[in-house]
């Protein structure tokens, strides 16, 4: 089992950065794969990017391909998501997933294929 928290979110202006964090706690992070999610106000839920297990495999929404980079650093039992050029339309609660999952090549995209989720962090970004 393992437990997730985000941190790094804000209210930041059209074409800034932010950076992401998924810290997991258990001694096992580099079994799961893991995930971004995001939910605007009156939105579902969806898909942003997402990384295998050993980081040689990740896969990113069209909407944020090019802006945005999903990382991850076993060592560190962390995950990360790089935000770039940030547009108004990113603005959301950004949630982290994770999955034991041992494929390296495949990487999971839809939010019921995780079990583990964190809390979540704002992100805002005015025009």
């Amino acid at each position: 089992q393992v437990q997730l928290v985000e941190s790094g979110g804000g209210l930041v202006q059209a074409g800034d950065s932010l950076r992401l964090s998924c810290a997991a706690s258990g001694r096992t992070f580099s079994s799961y794969a893991v995930a971004w999610f995001r939910q605007a106000p009156g939105k579902e839920r969806e898909f942003v990017a997402a990384i295998s297990w050993s980081g040689g495999t990740t896969y990113l929404a069209d909407s944020v391909e090019g802006r945005f980079i999903i990382s991850r650093d076993n060592a560190k039992n962390t995950a990360y998501l790089q935000m770039n050029t940030l547009k108004p339309d990113d603005t959301a609660v950004y949630y982290c997933a994770a999955e034991r999952f041992s494929y390296s090549t495949v990487v999971l995209t839809s939010d019921s294929q995780y079990h583990y989720w964190g809390q979540g962090t704002q992100v805002t970004v005015s025009s």
